[in-house]
């Protein structure tokens, strides 16, 4: 679940840093059983941009099941980008994408997603398959590496999907697209595929689909929302400009410092005073930055913004409602008008098309039990999947919760004596066999709802 983004002018250097994720000997064969394959997915994370090696070896699984499989470039999509971006000839599915395509007959088309990339966090699950991989992040860190947000269990379950799928292939009809995403976590990858030709040089699917685990759920359980179910995520930097000086001598000097804390301040009021009280909506100034010594009042100041929401309506009353805060405030100090950057690559709100909401969940309450679906509200995270839905096709789509806590574990949660460490925690350790086995049952009999013949339009 992508809770940070870079500009796409980044995406070029933290490609170029060679990946170290699997300098671990070990391997792993083709056609391997399913909790084998997780503990060497978890033991071997590769970060955004860099899933070479996970896109090789699942790649493989599916060539193995009888798909026709295209790979993405790799390096070379980004060194090949500006000739591509110029109106040559596109090739590849995303830097590492890969999609796979199975023909069965007339019927509907379905895409099913699985993310790749893993987070640049150390690993204390103490689990016997604990990674300890290191390698540099797309910032210039080096640290270790984790599937700290449960990509591996993601793709454990897509590759038990596509195995019962072509085990039962008499019982549907249509056309199943396999797709590996890279880069959710920095927001990227989606859309990388997309503006690759996934939706012009593949079958159109008629139905996305996209499971991700829960950390706040027992395992066995599964749970969705209808409509809006993650937000729009907006990162925003205010570099705040001042006047400096020697900090015994203030009235000589326009503090940004002070601007920068009235800007904080008045932001507390963007939500409380201009969204609807029964409209979501978050601004949270996650940093900070300013000065370098007791005594010296610097010229600027930094504020690095998260802004999440959901409609397109609220998000731009939020942003605009940053930039005349942050101008105006400025103004009343006598301060420089600040500058202020919205990124562009921003990850859009994530929309489950009610009617497939409905259709997927009852196939899937059929096949795990009713008790064990559950519907459940919108969260604030981020996910890039909503990309799929957000083309000029309007395909509708549904991604769903697989909780992931050991049952007895998330019993004690509930009492308090015993918190649950969160996604992109270093201590996230899913429940993985149960976890793994509810969301293969339950894509499973959702895709094989969706490809009947009846279902085509």
């Amino acid at each position: 679940m992508s809770f940070h983004l870079i500009k796409a002018g980044a995406v070029a250097a933290s490609l170029a840093i060679s990946s170290v994720s699997f300098a671990q000997t070990d391997s792993i064969e083709t056609g391997a059983d399913l909790i084998s394959l997780y503990k060497y997915l978890h033991t071997h994370p590769e970060l955004s941009l860099k899933e070479s090696q996970t896109a090789s070896l699942l790649a493989e699984e599916l060539k193995a099941l009888g798909f026709d499989v295209t790979t993405g470039l790799g390096q070379e999509w980004i060194e090949a980008k500006s000739e591509r971006d110029q109106g040559q000839v596109r090739e590849g599915v995303g830097g590492y994408g890969v999609v796979g395509v199975f023909r069965n007959g007339d019927g509907p088309t379905l895409l099913i997603r699985s993310d790749m990339d893993a987070l640049p966090v150390n690993e204390r699950t103490g689990v016997e398959y604990a990674s300890t991989v290191r390698d540099v992040s797309w910032t210039g860190v080096e640290s270790g590496v984790m599937h700290a947000c449960g990509h591996d269990v993601h793709m454990t379950a897509w590759v038990g999907t596509a195995r019962n799928l072509m085990e039962r292939k008499d019982e549907w009809s249509g056309t199943l697209v396999m797709i590996l995403q890279p880069a959710e976590e920095i927001g990227l990858g989606a859309q990388a595929m997309i503006s690759d030709g996934l939706f012009d040089d593949f079958p159109l699917p008629d139905y996305n689909l996209a499971l991700h685990v829960s950390a706040g759920m027992p395992s066995g359980k599964i749970g969705y929302s209808s409509g809006y179910a993650l937000a729009n995520v907006d990162s925003v930097d205010i570099i705040v400009k001042g006047v400096g000086g020697h900090g015994a001598y203030p009235h000589t000097t326009k503090d940004p410092v002070i601007v920068a804390s009235y800007i904080v301040t008045a932001l507390q009021t963007l939500v409380s005073r201009n969204i609807d009280p029964q409209t979501p909506a978050v601004v949270t100034v996650g940093s900070f930055q300013a000065g370098a010594k007791h005594n010296i009042i610097s010229d600027q100041a930094h504020l690095k913004l998260t802004v999440r929401s959901y409609s397109d309506e609220v998000r731009s009353t939020l942003l605009e409602g940053i930039k005349r805060i942050a101008k105006a405030q400025a103004q009343a100090f006598g301060a420089p008008e600040p500058e202020i950057r919205i990124d562009s690559d921003y990850t859009p709100a994530t929309y489950n098309d009610p009617d497939l909401s409905q259709r997927a969940g009852a196939a899937m309450a059929g096949a795990i039990g009713e008790e064990n679906v559950l519907q459940l509200p919108a969260v604030m995270g981020g996910e890039d999947f909503s990309q799929y839905g957000r083309t000029d096709e309007d395909i509708p789509g549904l991604i769903f919760w697989v909780g992931a806590v050991e049952p007895e574990t998330y019993e004690k949660s509930q009492t308090g004596a015993l918190p649950l460490p969160s996604l992109h925690s270093p201590f996230f350790a899913p429940d993985a066999e149960a976890t793994i086995e509810t969301g293969v049952t339950a894509m499973t009999a959702a895709a094989l709802d969706l490809l009947q013949p009846e279902s085509a339009e």
